[in-house]
Order: C-alpha cells, then sequence, then structure tokens
C-alpha cells in the first residue's frame, strides 16, 4: 500500500471524488465534514489535498474563481486496488468474511 492511503482522511477525500468527478475544495470539505460531523482544520485539510496532488493522485484544475479536484488516473487505480483488498477482508470478495484465513474451521 502506498503512504497515501495510510491516512483514512485522504482515503474519505479520494472517494467521495471517485463517487463525484471533480469539486472546488470548498465543496469536498464540506462534504467531508458533513460525513464526519464535525468541523475539519482548513490547515490540516488543504494539506491532505496538496499531498494527494504532490503525490500525483490528484490533480487541481483551474475553474473559473474556484480551483476543483480530480482523481488521476493513478489514484483512481489505487483507489479501486485498495476497494479490491478491503472486499476480501469483508466477505465481499474472495475472502471468508469470518476473521480467518482461508480453510480455517471454526470448531
Amino acid at each position: 500500500m502506498t503512504k497515501w492511503l495510510r491516512s483514512g482522511r485522504r482515503r474519505d477525500l479520494s472517494f467521495i471524488l471517485y463517487d463525484e468527478g471533480s469539486l472546488h475544495g470548498q465543496a469536498l470539505k464540506s462534504r467531508l465534514e458533513s460525513h464526519y460531523g464535525e468541523r475539519i482544520d482548513p490547515k490540516s485539510f488543504y494539506g491532505a489535498l496538496d499531498a494527494l496532488v504532490d503525490g500525483g493522485h490528484l490533480e487541481l484544475q483551474e475553474s473559473g474563481i474556484h480551483d476543483e479536484y480530480l482523481l488521476t488516473d493513478a489514484g483512481r487505480e489505487l483507489l479501486e486496488s485498495h476497494l479490491a483488498w478491503v472486499r476480501e477482508r469483508t466477505g465481499d470478495g474472495e475472502g471468508t468474511g469470518d476473521g480467518k484465513p482461508d480453510g480455517e474451521n471454526s470448531e
């Protein structure tokens, strides 16, 4: 797993953009605050966005007076890979979903 996925906030920002497409920073921040049920410090929020842009996972595009963020192809591929990994471990994929290695019974 790459470093960018170690941060829950970065993952959540990526999931929002994966679902909704490009968004300007304030709209993205509002959606994340709504999900968390609390205010997010702007400095840490934009720091997470900057880290994603610097890592090549998000792209920043000029759009009128507000810049918009969107997932890059690399960001989308990493997010889809992470989703597959989660599904395997939650019973929605190839794993057993019982918290035990495949083939291990609960006797």
